[in-house]
């Protein structure tokens, strides 16, 4: 084998493992579902009654709240690649900017409107104001918001995702609410660590 030929290789076997690594998500399973030991499997098991808290008398939270439906809360999603999240916003209130490293967000504007944003890999800032009706995409591991902007009317949006644990890392809550020493936040954030212990007390109150 020449040295060429051993490059060429090299490189298509990079290709592929790069090729492998972006379309990483959730792993086949080789049965039609999963169900933890010991679990009664019947129609019981593949129902979730979660999002029945969400219907009337139902009244919103006095902050931003998600109920979720992943495997954690829904043993049968096991395996599926599926999950789903309901997000209450009063009025005013902010899902901070966050990432889900396992799946896009496809967000449904069931009632009331919200502003929308994500930032991708060249730092460029998407946004749109989005009403009832609307869908929007948050593509998968990009950091991305929702805010309700109104001062009067809240806001429930439904979310899909392509895992069924998508994970979610929290902004600001990693930074700020974490035992990252405060030097390398205050390097990082071009400031001083007063400013940083500051910022932080606002996480441990």
């Amino acid at each position: 084998m020449t040295s060429t030929t051993s490059k060429v290789l090299t490189l298509i076997i990079s290709a592929f493992t790069i090729m492998q690594i972006t379309l990483a998500g959730d792993p086949d399973i080789l049965t039609d579902f999963i169900a933890p030991v010991g679990a009664t499997v019947d129609g019981t098991f593949f129902t979730f009654t979660g999002f029945r808290a969400l219907l009337p008398p139902n009244t919103f939270p006095s902050t931003f709240k998600a109920l979720k439906a992943t495997k954690a809360e829904f043993p049968a999603l096991d395996g599926q690649s599926v999950s789903y999240a309901a997000l209450e916003f009063p009025a005013k209130s902010i899902n901070p900017p966050h990432t889900h490293p396992r799946s896009a967000e496809l967000l449904f504007v069931a009632s009331g409107s919200l502003q929308v944003g994500f930032v991708d890999t060249t730092n460029k800032l998407f946004t749109q104001t989005l009403q009832a009706g609307d869908i929007f995409v948050f593509p998968k591991g990009l950091v991305h918001f929702q805010f309700n902007s109104d001062a009067q009317k809240p806001a429930l949006a439904l979310s899909a995702f392509g895992s069924a644990n998508a994970g979610t890392v929290s902004i600001p809550s990693t930074l700020f609410n974490t035992t990252i020493d405060d030097n390398v936040l205050a390097l990082a954030f071009k400031t001083d660590v007063g400013t940083i212990q500051t910022l932080k007390k606002g996480f441990t109150s």
